[in-house]
């Protein structure tokens, strides 16, 4: 099944290591990738591995063996239910490979220009925003709501957070360099894994 393109598990959050356990259980060829982060404890940074797409495992199997899959412990289901829904194998090799030659790959949140955002670090901690421009980081509109006035800010993609009512009206600033947005999770993968560090 080496050429064979790769089905999406999505599975409950969290849940993904345990997941890819069931599956080596099960004997079903499957592939979590996953990269190393910087975590801030209370009292030291330590380094930990994360999922580099939350909510996914990717699978390759037989017919016969799609009940096995899809009634593994946490596995929700299998999205879609043709060829096109499916990732080819090379998009997994070179994910594969940047991930174990060093490569930094980090999650993309799929963000577009009008996304809610709440800002989590740094002196704007917790406020509210949003996104008018995807270039290297990503500016965030803030608005002073009582004096009907706003401030741009830029922040680097991992000091902020997607709200989840996170469709807002256009904003009447002109937007330069929209990053566009993907149909599903893997899909922007395909398109956009690459090095945070360049």
């Amino acid at each position: 099944m080496d050429n064979e393109p790769w089905h999406v598990l999505y599975v409950i959050a969290n849940h993904e290591n345990r997941v890819a356990r069931h599956l080596t259980g099960r004997s079903i060829e499957h592939y979590l990738p996953v990269y190393s982060e910087r975590s801030r404890w209370t009292d030291r940074t330590v380094s930990v591995q994360r999922p580099l797409f939350p909510g996914y495992v990717f699978v390759r199997f037989p017919p016969q063996s799609r009940i096995i899959v899809v009634s593994t412990p946490s596995v929700l289901r299998i999205l879609g239910d043709s060829a096109s829904d499916t990732v080819d194998c090379a998009v997994i090799d070179k994910i594969r490979e940047s991930l174990a030659n060093g490569y930094a790959l980090k999650p993309h949140a799929g963000l577009t220009a009008g996304t809610r955002v709440r800002v989590c670090h740094g002196i704007f901690a917790n406020t509210l925003g949003l996104v008018t421009d995807l270039r290297r980081n990503c500016t965030v509109v803030i608005s002073l709501s009582a004096a009907n006035q706003s401030f741009s800010l830029e922040v680097d993609m991992d000091d902020i957070e997607i709200l989840k009512d996170a469709v807002a009206p256009a904003v009447r600033q002109p937007i330069s360099s929209p990053q566009r947005g993907s149909r599903n999770p893997y899909e922007g993968a395909q398109n956009n894994a690459r090095s945070r560090a360049g």
